[in-house]
């Protein structure tokens, strides 16, 4: 496994500091060690163990809500990303791995105090070239890995190998000659290898790869050309950061000419990219277009791009030690704002594409490619807000990312890009009122309404004066949605008509089914069924006419309520399932949310209480994720509090808090797969599994009679401490925060066991 000692060491510094730094030279190895003590740490954090790359962020200001994406924190929300995050993170019981702080050290020191304050049960793990300097923080030097010590005893073959250095070369050795095997005949070459590069692992696969054209003796050879050069034939001790360097600019002389030129127009790729993006952005002078595949794998073969699967296609990417030494060619060639400005014209067109395939089959596909790109959208759109004469090209494309930012947990970052734009771009055009009525949409899912409002009337102003029928749709849509939320019913219906209308003359599909949604909607509240299933099948009729999913399953969730309110419970039940399972499969933590409530209110409907009561718990997971209980669809608040009244009734007090609890322990995708029982279905309904183990019950009932933590380890004959553990456990394990809750706890199970 190696790197024993450090790991040790590292877990050693988590269970006494809440923060803990890894530091050292570039390649040293400083992730890898992270991500292992991570996956051997993570059984003791009961809400998961998150990695956070900052390698590729350039913005400090988007430090919070990189982590707050990082974290799988879905769905809209107005507050300030770091409000956010400590929120919560405030009751929950994790680790954070911060990956490659350096370029952001004070900001990441600020972030973590932040964290450490407002969440008691969060630990941090961060890595980089230096200390963050917090208090509290314990720092330990990850060195390269162990090697034979010079001038000593020749040891074994086997005893070679027990080094990690060595190992490690063989390993990567192998991977690209599987032949191949460290011997007596080549032990010294292998083993001169990993000293020239002082044992870091980065250095160490750079120079395995060459064995795909060089022996190890030539490796060896060259390397030593390479370094008295670098050091003017010093015979100290190179510095790690020299050695790395070094061995980079020896893999940078050995691609061709053109091959080098694609390692630095690739650089400008913020975090990976595909073929096809690679011939758009990289080729032209000196590359033709038809050249880049080859030139990819002959980076690739060198190690200087890694391939990975995603799906059925190739995606490439650099590590950021290798991307920034392409990055610094780049600019030392004059050709980075070239460069930078082919990168933004091609992700401008991608989302200019998708706008324009948003309504079809390939939805999901392209909504899960601009997931993968969203570094690279953030770089794109950073270049346009950054540059002269460019904040039109940025708050078109911020405007065509509508989609992107409503089905990821992007929300918050469209919003601000979107009102960077609105303040520098100020003409009354057609790009100016798309971008208002955008704008409003968002507002209005982070339940912004006066924002939104204002946005809208502006929109509707230039729409007027424009007579684009277009955008006068979009805001009659967005206006009945704020009527809505305000109880204003009739006014929204008025204005969903004539959004509705306008959208039919102008041809656009997106529009109508929204407005047919909505419209479907407010007349299910109003107890106008056949009109609602009316206009929610011609929903349908519209999505399927063109293949498209994500509007559909809204559509199936608006039937569904007509189907509840009408107590058509088994198909609303099957209805919102099937809205659910689409927006799980996209990410989008609002609709699988709105899915949710319907589901709540039907198993109550049906007087499956408990079932209700932990799918009321599980909501509070997901409309956390969400950001703002209902959002959008906040005209529907007071369904939810008349089931969780009814249920609560059904239960009683205590049973329904202990329901709720179960619910909201469960994780985000625990949640969802319990809305859609695919756990057991009728496990909610059965009674529940003992939540304790023998010698926790054991220690609950001695809590119940009043006993002590003394008095209970000198009942079972245990150590003081150990029974304070137990009692830990199950205050964690019951979701409770006092001794008089489990004594209630345990007087209700005995009730149930003897059928009280």
């Amino acid at each position: 496994m190696g790197r024993r000692h450090e790991v040790a060491a590292a877990r050693k510094a988590l269970g006494e500091s809440r923060s803990v730094t890894l530091t050292g030279a570039g390649g040293a190895g400083k992730t890898r060690l992270a991500l292992r003590v991570g996956e051997e740490v993570a059984r003791a954090f009961r809400d998961g163990v998150w990695l956070v790359e900052l390698a590729a962020l350039d913005d400090a200001g988007m430090l919070a809500q990189t982590v707050v994406e990082a974290l799988e924190i879905r769905g809209p929300s107005a507050r300030d990303p770091l409000w956010v995050l400590t929120d919560h993170l405030r009751d929950k019981q994790a680790l954070l791995i911060l990956d490659n702080c350096e370029h952001l050290v004070e900001e990441c020191a600020v972030l973590v105090e932040r964290l450490l304050r407002a969440a008691p049960g969060v630990r941090v793990l961060a890595t980089g070239r230096q200390a963050l300097g917090i208090a509290g923080e314990q720092t330990l030097t990850v060195p390269p890995l162990p090697l034979p010590a010079t001038g000593e005893p020749r040891e074994s073959l086997d005893a070679l190998l027990r080094y990690d250095a060595v190992r490690l070369f063989a390993e990567r050795a192998r991977a690209i000659l599987p032949t191949f095997a460290v011997t007596e005949e080549n032990r010294d070459v292998v083993t001169a290898i990993c000293r020239h590069v002082d044992g870091l692992p980065l250095a160490i696969e750079l120079a395995a790869a060459r064995l795909r054209a060089l022996s190890a003796q030539h490796i060896l050879d060259l390397l030593d050309d390479r370094f008295r050069l670098l050091t003017a034939g010093s015979p100290a001790v190179l510095p790690r950061h020299q050695t790395l360097r070094a061995l980079i600019d020896w893999s940078y002389e050995l691609c061709s000419q053109q091959e080098r030129l694609l390692w630095e127009r690739a650089a400008v790729f913020a975090d990976g990219f595909w073929l096809s993006s690679a011939e758009e952005v990289c080729a032209g002078s000196d590359i033709a277009r038809e050249e880049v595949v080859d030139l990819v794998i002959g980076l690739v073969d060198k190690s200087i791009l890694i391939r990975e699967e995603h799906q059925q296609d190739v995606r490439y990417r650099m590590l950021e030690t290798i991307r920034q030494y392409g990055r610094d060619r780049l600019t030392a060639s004059g050709q980075e704002s070239t460069l930078r400005r082919r990168h933004r014209d091609h992700y401008q067109a991608l989302a200019a594409r998708v706008r324009s395939e948003l309504f079809g089959p390939a939805q999901v596909s392209w909504f899960t490619r601009l997931h993968l790109e969203n570094a690279n959208l953030r770089t794109a759109l950073d270049y346009s807000f950054g540059e002269t004469g460019e904040t039109e090209a940025g708050i078109d494309m911020a405007t065509d990312l509508l989609y992107h930012w409503i089905t990821s947990c992007y929300l918050g970052e469209g919003r601000r890009w979107l009102d960077q734009g609105l303040a520098a771009y100020t003409e009354p055009d057609e790009i100016r009122a798309r971008a208002l009525w955008t704008g409003a949409w968002l507002a209005i899912l982070q339940a912004d309404a006066p924002a939104a409002t204002s946005m809208l009337d502006e929109s509707r102003s230039i729409g007027e004066r424009l007579r684009d029928e277009s955008i006068l749709g979009y805001t009659a849509l967005f206006s009945g949605m704020i009527a809505m939320s305000d109880g204003r019913a009739e006014t929204a219906i008025k204005l969903y008509e004539d959004a509705l209308a306008r959208h039919a003359d102008s041809q656009d599909p997106v529009g109508r089914a929204l407005s047919l949604i909505r419209l479907s909607l407010v007349h299910s509240r109003l107890g106008n069924f056949s009109l609602a299933e009316t206009l929610a099948e011609e929903c349908m009729a519209v999505c399927d006419a063109y293949g498209e999913g994500w509007h559909r399953a809204y559509c199936s969730m608006a039937l569904g309520v007509a189907a509840w309110r009408q107590e058509d419970l088994g198909r609303a039940t099957e209805l919102e399932k099937q809205s659910l399972r689409f927006n799980r499969s996209l990410g989008d933590a609002l609709g699988a949310g709105v899915a949710l409530e319907v589901l709540a209110w039907t198993a109550a409907t049906q007087k499956r209480y408990r079932r209700a009561a932990r799918l009321l718990g599980c909501l509070l997971t997901v409309w956390r994720s969400a950001g703002a209980p209902l959002s959008g669809y906040g005209f529907m608040a007071d369904y939810h509090d008349g089931c969780a009244a009814r249920t609560r009734k059904a239960l009683g007090e205590t049973a329904f808090a202990t329901a709720l609890r179960q619910g909201a322990r469960l994780s985000y995708d625990e949640a969802l797969a319990f809305g859609l029982e695919e756990d057991r279905p009728a496990e909610e309904e059965s009674a529940e599994p003992a939540p304790l183990t023998r010698r926790e019950s054991e220690i609950a009932r001695l809590v119940a009679q009043g006993m002590t933590n003394k008095e209970i380890a000198a009942s079972l004959v245990i150590a003081q401490r150990t029974a304070e553990g137990h009692i830990e456990h199950i205050l964690t394990k019951l979701g409770f925060n006092s001794r008089a809750q489990i004594a209630v706890w345990v007087g209700e199970q005995a009730r149930s066991s003897h059928g009280i």
